[in-house]
Order: C-alpha cells, then structure tokens, then sequence
C-alpha cells in the first residue's frame, strides 16, 4: 500500500516534470525521492512516468492516477477538519421524527431555524407517530422527535413546542355551522363521527373521550391520520375532531368550528430526545433553539 509521502512525492514530480526542482520544492534530496516514485509504482502496480536524462512525463496511468492521487489528498486535508467541526456539533447529520399533524404545522419553521443556525448540519426526516418516535431515540435511529405525550421523562428531555385547540370539522353547508357558537356535546348527538384509531392515533382518541363523551355506537369511520378524518369530513361521511392546526391543510368543503371545552389548547407536541445525547450537532442544535428541559 502506497503513503501519504508517496502521493506527495508523486504529485510534485508530475507538476513539476523535473525530479530536482521537486526535490527542492519538498525540501528533500533527489535520491529519496526517486525511491518514494518506484515504492509507488510498484504499489500501484503500473508505470506512472516515463523518465530519462533529458525530460519526465506522465504515462497515460500517470495522467490517470495524478487526478486520484490530487483527489485523496485533498480527502486527507479534509477530513480532520470534518471531524473537528462533527465534534464540535457544526458538521453531522440529525435524524428528526415527526408526526404528520407537525409535518403540516410546526417542522417547516423548526427545520428553517435548524438550517439557520447550522447550515452544515444534514436532516433526515422520519414520519413517525409518537410510539415509533420513542423507539427511535431509545434505540439510537433517531436523534430528535416531534411527539405528543405521554413519555417517560426519566429516560427524555423535553421541550414544549406550541399548545394548540381541538375543534371540529364538518362538511360545509352543516348545520352545525350555522349555530355562531363552540359546538357542544348535545349539538353532536346522532351525528355520524369520524374517529381516531385507539391504537395508532391514541394520543388523540384518549384526548378526544375525555373531552366529549362518544357513543361508538355513532362511529362511521376509524383512521389514524388527520389529513384522512379531513377527507372524509370533505366527502360528507361525518364530523371529526381533529387539532387546529389541520386548518392549514386547506382542504376544500370543511368547516372548522371551536369545540366547547373545559381545557383550553388541550393538544400539545413536544420535541423530545433521550437524556444520553451523544450526537454532538444534537446538543448544538438544543442550545442554538434554546431548548430547555421542561
């Protein structure tokens, strides 16, 4: 295997075509340096310049293997500042998981902060609900999550992003939509109900029965994600709770009414990572967006 040495020796010779004037630009003598170029060659296995006493040249695996050669220790220059600058949390990759009601609402602008404090820093963006999220960062695939309670907050920091209403969405022209008032539990009665998973979407099917009490018996349609509930409310198949944040899908036939609550903004996401960081653009990232511990 040729070194470092070599390639350097090899590049000056094939830049200067002169043995002597790369000596002295290496500020070493002609013998060594001639050594250094057939330890090379003989690595390489191929005859990299043609030489006699009047002139050098490059061979045609010369001319090839000068571009590599430029290129590897361009590589090596590099690389010790790349690793300084992944230490230091500047350079890296942070893996992001995120819901798909954050994915409408809060990760762009969170993501413009991210490329605006480290722009040398690579996302990789995971859609996730909260369950897989909280798998990723225990088991290491990912770094940072964009998650709704509850979580283990012995194991994960966290940091409470934005609170936000449940209302409710239903076909335009509704007559739910003529009251000019927060819906309430008698307005929903017989009404044909778009409801969430209780095991995909449990975050908000708990939030949900808590906050009104459903009559399964009313249940049309049982899905997980909010752009669907906001669908089929479009295609008139029934009303759905879904959080406010859904307004900004901008689907066509859906009004969004407020929801007669005790709590108000019950909906919460947090950004949540596990406590043993050891991704170093991770911590940069939490002390640039000033995320704390909540």
């Amino acid at each position: 295997m040729f070194t470092f040495d070599q390639l350097t020796g090899f590049i000056a010779v094939a830049e200067e075509l002169h043995f002597g004037r790369a000596a002295q630009r290496l500020n070493m003598t002609q013998p060594p340096l001639s050594r250094q170029i057939q330890k090379l060659e003989k690595s390489v296995g191929a005859e990299l310049l043609e030489r006699d006493n009047r002139k050098v040249q490059l061979t045609a695996a010369g001319r090839a293997f000068l571009d590599e050669a430029r290129r590897l220790m361009a590589l090596a220059d590099r690389a010790p500042v790349t690793a300084r600058r992944i230490a230091s949390g500047r350079s890296g990759l942070l893996r992001i998981g995120f819901t798909a009601a954050s994915g409408f609402s809060i990760l762009g602008p969170l993501l413009e902060e991210i490329a605006t404090s480290l722009p040398d820093v690579d996302i990789d963006l995971h859609e996730l609900v909260t369950g897989e999220q909280i798998m990723g960062l225990q088991t290491g695939e990912l770094d940072l999550g964009l998650a709704r309670p509850p979580f283990d907050t012995e194991v994960f920091d966290s940091h409470l992003l934005y609170r936000e209403a449940m209302v409710v969405a239903v076909p335009d022209g509704h007559e739910l939509a003529g009251l000019g008032r927060a819906i309430t539990e008698a307005d929903l009665a017989g009404l044909p109900l778009i409801m969430h998973s209780p095991t995909d979407a449990r975050y908000f099917y708990d939030l949900v029965i808590r906050m009104i009490p459903i009559r399964h018996t009313n249940v049309v349609h049982t899905v997980s994600q909010i752009l669907t509930m906001v669908s089929l409310v479009a295609a008139k198949r029934g009303v759905a709770f879904v959080p406010h944040s859904a307004t900004l899908l901008g689907v066509q036939g859906v009004r969004f009414l407020p929801l007669a609550s005790s709590v108000d903004d019950p909906v919460e996401l947090h950004a949540i990572w596990n406590r043993n960081i050891t991704n170093p653009a991770l911590s940069r990232i939490l002390a640039s967006l000033e995320f704390r511990e909540d």
